[in-house]
């Protein structure tokens, strides 16, 4: 007996039951069940809670018992299948019968879910609406990023998953790339920008407006969510939700939502908790508060914060046609591989240096454009004084410095500027490094730049 005989017969058993075919936990549970693990061992390895495994392999040993005409559980699951005459198996397509051992285990909706009948297998329609997406024309080497979070949501069936990183990194880029990589695996591929901070309810009737005409679109908005999560159990979404800082509060601690938008706290965490065969993505240059807690809760959540480009950069400075190519990397490594800044910066060097690096490099470094301060003065707009107390002492510091030197420099409390430091990494103003199992914090040149300017 080999585990795709089982998962085969399982799955025209479950169809012929339910009208639905197997899902990526029930598949979890027959293979976990098939090689002999426990509970525990699969809910961890489906980043599922412990509790909605044992519930939904319940269901699943009742739906195949019924189906196979005698009880089966988990602890006899595997001697059932192993005596089941798989020769005898028949699928009867054109009668809608499914046998095992000559017992009819299946009535009317006991259609082969891999075969139609008299056609060929119906490609997979799928539905693209990117609404307000910003079109892509260069997308530098992000190869590793992709494939990390393509693994993530194809293999690990994570629901929500959080691209993170300063303003300019490449989140936007990043995630419509990936559409394009894996949009054929998903039923629904949708992108919404949170720009304008539109409220939870907006945003769910915008989404809802995809699967269902407006006048079958509740008012209420519980049942709002409730519907939405119907759509993504019933079909394999991909959303990415852009600019979710923009419903966070600002003068207040990172990921604060603002008043009136607490409700995308609990559309998230039922996101992440409720069962479903979806993805949620959420670009931001702040960090949800939630999404910290949730990714260590055994959830299938995931955080990602995007990087320098690195070398890959170097593409940024050859399409500028800029000269001086052995001196790139420097300017890279000053501008933290950040695509935007260096943009900028490349372009300022084109018009006012003639393209040479080396000449634009002999100034004081880092120079900010003033295009790359209006894009700073975004996330400084931002913080609380006492955050802007601890960027302003850490540029004035030669060496990264740790928490307990704030102490007594700024006049804040120790509560509060270990909230501050916390937060202003959940933003990614702060650089991080572990010196002898203590942390310590510094500001990249270009941040140092900008605050003493």
């Amino acid at each position: 007996m080999e585990i795709a005989e089982v998962l085969k017969l399982a799955d025209e058993l479950i169809f012929a039951k339910t009208g639905e075919h197997i899902d990526y936990l029930q598949k979890a549970i027959l293979e976990g069940t098939f090689q002999g693990r426990t509970y525990p061992q699969i809910a961890e390895a489906t980043h599922s809670s412990e509790g909605h495994t044992r519930d939904i392999g319940s269901e699943l040993w009742q739906i195949l018992s019924k189906g196979f005409g005698e009880e089966i559980t988990k602890r006899n699951f595997r001697a059932i299948f192993k005596k089941a005459n798989f020769n005898n198996y028949q699928s009867t397509i054109g009668s809608d019968n499914i046998t095992v051992n000559n017992v009819n285990i299946c009535q009317e909706r006991a259609r082969s879910p891999t075969e139609p009948q008299n056609s060929q297998p119906t490609p997979k329609q799928l539905h693209i609406d990117l609404g307000d997406a910003p079109e892509i024309f260069t997308f530098f080497d992000r190869t590793s990023e992709l494939s990390t979070l393509e693994n993530w949501i194809t293999r690990d069936r994570t629901r929500l998953i959080a691209l993170l990183g300063i303003s300019g990194i490449g989140k936007t880029t990043l995630s419509l790339s990936l559409i394009d990589q894996i949009k054929t695996q998903f039923d629904y591929v949708i992108y919404r920008s949170l720009r304008f901070s539109p409220t939870l309810d907006a945003t769910l009737t915008n989404l809802l407006q995809i699967f269902s005409q407006p006048s079958e679109i509740p008012q209420n908005i519980e049942t709002k969510i409730s519907q939405l999560l119907d759509y993504l159990r019933k079909y394999r979404c991909l959303i990415v939700l852009d600019d979710v800082q923009m419903l966070f509060s600002s003068g207040q601690l990172a990921g604060q939502y603002k008043t009136g938008y607490e409700d995308y706290q609990l559309f998230f965490k039922l996101i992440a908790e409720v069962c479903h065969q979806s993805c949620l993505i959420l670009n931001s240059w702040e960090k949800p508060r939630e999404i910290a807690r949730l990714s260590k809760d055994n959830h299938p959540v995931r955080c990602f914060e995007l990087g320098s480009l690195g070398v890959a950069a170097k593409e940024i400075l050859n399409s500028q046609k800029l000269s001086d190519e052995e001196t790139w990397e420097t300017l890279i490594d000053i501008y933290q591989g950040n695509p935007l800044w260096l943009e900028l910066t490349a372009t300022l060097i084109r018009e006012l240096f003639g393209g040479r690096v080396a000449e634009f490099l002999q100034c004081e470094m880092p120079i900010l454009d003033e295009s790359l301060q209006f894009q700073l003065s975004q996330p400084f707009g931002r913080l609380t004084p006492a955050e802007l107390a601890v960027m302003i002492h850490l540029a004035n510091q030669p060496e990264p410095v740790g928490v307990s030197q704030f102490f007594n420099k700024i006049p804040f409390s120790p509560s509060e500027i270990v909230n501050a430091v916390r937060s202003l990494g959940n933003r990614f103003l702060l650089d991080a490094i572990e010196d002898e199992k203590i942390t310590l914090f510094s500001l990249n040149p270009v941040m140092k730049q900008y605050v003493q300017r």
